[in-house]
């Protein structure tokens, strides 16, 4: 499982520098309503106006395009990378209702089973895992890769599901990730670290992260069900469950900084 590490990191290197300079983040616009597009109606009647005097012009009030342009930054996507599901995050400066314990358990789905990057994404951690020989009783070529590709799958579904609804209905926590969106490089990336061990709750405080902790433990206990022998037993188990908090950390940088890279590097609004 060190692959999902190694290949978050290897991308990470890469966007890195734009990271550093890119600028702070704004408004939602992918959970609606805005009502920011709001302009007054209300006119004085000219048929009343008297003759002698002009009717007064009326002020020009036009807040729009300063909104449209806090509206235009600081994105998230369904999806990072095109590959990489995002479903769970939420743009900065946003405050949403808590989920029912039903959408809880669409989100898991949206972010491991019904979206083609969920898909696309465990192929290429298959794929690495394969070429760096991860668990050698899984095999080589075409067969070896089936052997990685639903094991991989696999931890993917069973993860989400933890992390994301089952443990969250339990808890009573929000599994969502909320964007900072401001603040220097170094803030946000201490912020996006502690929100894996710190969460939102359905009441609006927040709360140990018992989602993370538990969820993750419990997906790296349910792969001894699956793995090989020799990838199996409570050392290997104790080590998953490292890889997977690990994962989540740099998945919650990436979610924090993927407006800035969708903007800055891809030229995204």
């Amino acid at each position: 499982m060190s692959e999902i590490r190694s290949a978050v990191l290897m991308v990470l290197t890469f966007i890195s520098p734009a990271l550093a300079c890119s600028p702070t983040q704004a408004m939602d616009e992918t959970n609606p309503p805005d009502y920011s597009s709001q302009t007054p109606t209300s006119q004085s009647n000219p048929a009343c106006a008297s003759p002698s005097e002009p009717a007064a012009a009326p002020k020009s009030e036009n807040p729009a395009p300063q909104n449209k342009k806090d509206d235009s930054e600081g994105q998230q996507s369904k999806r990072m990378f095109y590959i990489v599901p995002n479903f769970a995050a939420v743009n900065a400066h946003t405050q949403l209702p808590p989920l029912s314990t039903r959408e809880k358990f669409v989100l898991a789905a949206h972010d491991s089973l019904m979206d083609y990057s969920s898909f696309l994404w465990t192929g290429i951690l298959a794929g690495q895992a394969l070429a760096l020989n991860s668990d050698p009783e899984l095999g080589h070529g075409a067969a070896g890769y089936g052997r990685y590709y639903w094991r991989t799958f696999t931890d993917g579904v069973s993860g989400a599901f933890f992390t994301e609804a089952i443990v969250p209905a339990i808890t009573h926590e929000d599994p969502r990730y909320y964007t900072m969106g401001q603040g220097s490089f170094f803030r946000r990336t201490g912020y996006a670290i502690s929100r894996t061990f710190v969460t939102k709750t359905d009441s609006g405080g927040n709360s140990f992260n018992w989602s993370e902790l538990a969820g993750n433990g419990l997906e790296a206990g349910l792969s001894n069900a699956y793995y090989p022998p020799e990838e199996r037993g409570l050392s290997q188990t104790a080590r998953n469950w490292g890889t997977q908090m690990e994962s989540a950390l740099l998945n919650h940088v990436f979610q924090e900084f993927w407006p800035d890279i969708r903007k800055k590097v891809f030229r995204a609004k």
